[in-house]
């Protein structure tokens, strides 16, 4: 058989290979293998050295070892339960050793030259192997166990590893020589080894030292296969979307800041430079905006949106939750108003006030800045009384553009929600929305590519990898401004002492005239689950803290209800907030100086991260006590990380380490993965090697009309992920 290309073998099911019946066909796919290529990058997880005979006269005990010899006798025995044993005496020449199998069908000849491979020990003094495996040496056994480095494939739906190194080799007999699609500069660049011989090595390698080379190539062909799809991905973004060449020279963004109370950190003043830049240019911005809870994200955004407003177009913000959109909404109305850029108030019935609202402090003739809060329960504008406007009219403002900005929830991307001119499109905690949610956010507006700023307090693994491989433009805040204190972060058990420890800090706290959130996994308990609830939490502490004022907080809550408890803990009315994850994003209470998070394993590092970020938001230093008893590795793991660190990204790199990367382009965060090879963190040299190789392949061949096996690859491995990039 000629060789094939993997794009090729990618469209061949596995029962093409021989051995594979319906059985076996299903059971590999019950784990993502449904092809003959995906079954030959089903790549070993170990292996085992049997290429060196030892003499039985020193061979090692109790360990992995192959002997070789010939067969002196033979014996079969029935033992109770219908079990058979079969045992051999096998000498080298220097020493006996017996064999011994519990197994009916084994198969050993007197006279015949076998090679035994097992553990070998002494009974009764003499030496022993159980179970070995076996293979003729006289009779042109082409084992794949004995005389060679053995392969140990990953189970595949309770296929025993035998079964899968069968398949494979049955695969790679039939399939080579594989093709090769890179070009021969590239692999001398980088001292790769063909494909088919990496194919080769990675599954029956002739030495261990043919292993890592078959592997590094293996790994580079599935970084680059992502490169050039970020690649296209990120050209089509500039070819095929007319993007806004924005004014960065009007004057609003610096009134805008010199207005501000205080000093832009080094790392502000960076990202609000880079972020320019990227509006000044003729192709849409897409740059991840990270920074620490605290850090300043939001003035950075508003400075983005405002360029975009004096350039007459249109800015959105969305955000996860309600709660968040209304804090957006306020604060941007706030800093607004601080720096004059507010707009007249209009009477209920649209006609224009004598006054600015802040006439004290500009003698503007302009309009100022409109602004519109959008939630599936609420509609308000900032030249309005509150709760004087009507829905309809505020979706009619939009699509007439007589609002600039827009701040709400997903009901930005409902259908009914029309904008005149979308020129910035600002998504926050991005890791709440999927991929597709941000897409039909950036579809709103007709006819160009609007810039997108993606803000994210901790980039989850999914986010992480897509930044590591290049689709993203990156701005860090990594400065915290003046006067905030860094969160101590406590790890606490259940047992009373502890628990009294902590109950002593919320009161110190609270005595002091400041406040603490305790938060839990569930809102009821349950009897599946063995982890604190929100109302049963609530009961308890009430009798803990008799002389406190409570107050309780869940999802299940009406939105009126939830209003109220957050508006009562706001106002200081409150001393303590029990609560689920409704408090992870959006909340902001300088005030709050406690974080109680119970059963905090239960949690990934991202929301712990985002839970944490709830406190030391005011001058006071502030502590998250993290009560749990871990008993995973990866619970212990992550609240080891916690305690160790605040900064997201070492956080985020640890989530990426623990818990997977995920998939670039579909829409899990974690578990499925399109690396089933690399690992990004372990190959960060080759990643970046393969990311260079792809941009520059992309640049000078923008259809891959010239590299036609690659462009096959890529839709072959990414499918309907990537059709869209090979549109015509």
């Amino acid at each position: 058989m000629t060789g094939r290309s993997l794009a090729y073998l990618a469209s061949l099911p596995t029962d093409m290979v021989k051995g594979i019946g319906p059985a076996t066909m299903r059971r590999l796919g019950e784990m993502g293998i449904d092809s003959v290529a995906d079954l030959l990058l089903h790549v070993p997880r170990r292996y085992l050295d049997r290429s060196q005979l030892f003499d039985l006269s020193d061979v090692p005990l109790n360990e992995e070892v192959t002997i070789g010899g010939t067969v002196l006798s033979v014996r079969k025995r029935r033992l109770p339960r219908n079990r058979t044993m079969t045992d051999a005496q096998i000498t080298d020449g220097t020493n006996v050793i017996t064999g011994v199998w519990f197994n009916p069908y084994v198969k050993i000849v007197e006279g015949s030259e076998v090679a035994l491979s097992g553990k070998v020990e002494r009974f009764r003094g003499k030496l022993q192997i159980k179970n070995p495996d076996m293979a003729r040496l006289d009779g042109g056994d082409d084992s794949l166990l004995i005389g060679r480095v053995v392969p140990i494939h990953p189970a595949a739906g309770g296929l025993p590893p035998g079964r899968m190194r069968t398949s494979v080799d049955n695969a790679l007999r039939r399939s080579r020589p594989v093709t090769e699609v890179l070009p021969v500069a590239m692999l001398a660049r980088h001292r790769l080894v063909s494909r088919d011989k990496a194919l080769g090595d990675i599954h029956f390698p002739d030495s261990r030292d043919d292993i890592g080379p078959a592997r590094r190539r293996l790994v580079f062909d599935e970084l680059f296969r992502l490169e050039v799809a970020l690649a296209l991905r990120k050209r089509a973004q500039i070819d095929d979307a007319t993007g806004i060449e924005h004014d960065t020279g009007g004057g609003m963004v610096a009134s805008f800041v010199d207005a501000l109370p205080y000093q832009l950190t080094g790392a502000q003043n960076r990202a609000v430079g880079e972020i320019q830049r990227d509006l000044a240019a003729p192709h849409p911005m897409h740059r991840l905006l990270q920074g620490e809870v605290g850090s300043g994200k939001t003035v950075v955004a508003v400075a983005a949106l405002l360029t975009g407003v004096q350039s007459h177009y249109q800015g959105a913000v969305m955000a996860p939750t309600e709660v968040l959109a209304e804090q957006h909404y306020l604060g941007m109305s706030e800093l607004l108003e601080d720096a004059g850029l507010a707009p007249y108030e209009l009477d209920p019935a649209g006609s224009a006030g004598t006054k600015s609202l802040f006439a004290e402090k500009s003698d503007r003739s302009e309009p100022g800045v409109k602004m519109a809060l959008l939630t599936s329960n609420n509609a308000e504008v900032n030249f309005l009384p509150p709760g004087t406007a009507k829905r309809a009219d505020v979706l009619d403002w939009i699509r007439a553009a007589e609002v600039d900005l827009v701040v709400g929830t997903h009901s930005l991307i409902q259908e009914g929600v029309e904008f005149a001119r979308l020129g910035i499109a600002v998504v926050d905690e991005q890791h709440r929305f999927g991929v597709y949610q941000r897409v039909q956010l950036r579809e709103k507006a007709d006819g160009y590519g609007p810039d997108m700023l993606i803000m994210t307090a901790t980039p989850i693994p999914r986010t992480l990898s897509m930044t590591l491989y290049g689709d993203l433009d990156v701005s860090v805040l990594d400065e915290m401004p003046a006067g905030r204190y860094p969160v101590k972060t406590l790890h606490k058990t259940k047992s009373p002492t502890d628990l009294a420890e902590v109950y002593d800090l919320v009161r110190r706290e609270t005595a002091a005239g400041r406040q603490a959130f305790v938060v839990c996994p569930l809102v009821e308990d349950s009897d599946a689950l063995e982890a604190a609830s929100a109302t049963a939490e609530y009961e308890r502490l009430q009798g803990v803290f008799p002389d406190l004022q409570l107050g309780l907080i869940h999802g299940q809550l009406r939105p009126a209800d939830k209003d109220g408890v957050m508006h009562r803990f706001r106002a200081g009315e409150t001393d303590v907030l029990v609560a689920t994850t409704v408090i992870e994003v959006g909340i902001d209470i300088p005030n709050a100086t406690v974080m109680v998070i119970e059963d905090a394993d239960r949690f990934g590092l991202s929301q712990l991260h985002q839970l944490r970020g709830r406190v030391g938001r005011g001058a006071h230093r502030s502590t998250c006590v993290l009560i749990a008893e871990p008993t995973t590795p990866e619970g212990q793991e992550r609240i080891a990380a916690m305690v160790a660190t605040s900064d997201g990204f070492r956080l985020a790199e640890e989530d990426l380490r623990i818990r997977g990367q995920g998939t670039v382009f579909g829409t899990r965060q974690a578990g499925s993965k399109d690396l089933k090879i690399a690992d990004i963190l372990q190959d960060i040299e080759v990643l970046v090697a393969a990311r260079d190789e792809a941009f520059a392949l992309v640049a000078a061949d923008p259809d891959l009309g010239e590299h036609p096996l690659v462009r096959e690859e890529v839709r072959a491995f990414l499918g309907r992920d990537v059709d869209w990039l090979f549109r015509s």
